[in-house]
């Protein structure tokens, strides 16, 4: 049977109460955080470098679009053998997810850089790498909040999938004890933190765009993140 609100409230209290949910929270953050933080990085330097540079697209860009059609959950048990039933595996997990929306935006965003303005500032004597760091990567700022806004909900989709991989901690290990007890209300209060997380990721990526960009209007902000 479905757990009531009460009997959800009072697991929270339990949970929190004797430090299961504490810890596990501190595990999934630190997972889900460490994943994004390989992943988006990664896929920013690489659309920067398909984007800027024709031989970095030449290069890369094929590959890239090839791997990015394939299912991050179907790579869950090659990561098994590669890894072993280890964090390794799940963060690698997190981040191969939330590496190619940050890399398809910063590809996008990169080579919508107005060119003129390149070349003008290329003029003025200016390295490539000066380039991309004072004239592309803020003219992508838009495209790059709106990839990590992506690649930051597709980390937590990417958490619940790894901590399938035989947790002992975190949220995950938390579901998988509950469905074993046929503790629904357990269940319910760990669907709950997912769905807060999803919404607080969401939510920062919003601040980041408010700081990043205060010229932009609410509903500019806002169609850039569809």
């Amino acid at each position: 049977m479905l757990a009531s609100p009460g009997q959800v409230l009072q697991a929270v209290q339990e949970l929190w109460g004797n430090g299961q949910l504490a810890d596990a929270l501190s595990t999934s953050l630190t997972r889900a955080a460490l994943g994004l933080l390989f992943g988006a990085g990664a896929g920013l330097v690489l659309g920067v470098v398909t984007g800027f540079f024709r031989l970095g697209e030449e290069l890369l860009d094929s590959a890239v679009q090839v791997l990015r059609t394939v299912p991050f959950l179907a790579l869950v048990p090659l990561f098994m053998v590669w890894f072993g039933i280890t964090e390794t595996a799940k963060i690698a997990l997190i981040g191969v997810a939330t590496s190619f929306p940050m890399y398809v935006s910063a590809s996008g965003g990169v080579r919508n850089t107005d060119r003129k303005l390149v070349e003008a500032m290329r003029s003025f004597g200016l390295s490539r790498w000066a380039v991309v760091r004072e004239v592309v990567l803020p003219g992508a700022l838009p495209a790059l909040l709106s990839g990590l806004r992506l690649s930051m909900t597709l980390s937590v989709i990417a958490l619940i999938a790894a901590e399938e991989i035989n947790s002992t901690e975190g949220i995950g290990y938390l579901m998988a004890q509950a469905q074993n007890f046929s503790r629904t209300d357990v269940l319910a209060v760990c669907i709950l933190i997912y769905g807060l997380l999803g919404l607080a990721a969401d939510g920062a990526v919003r601040v980041l765009e408010r700081v990043l960009m205060p010229w932009r209007p609410t509903g500019a902000r806002q169609g850039a993140g569809r």
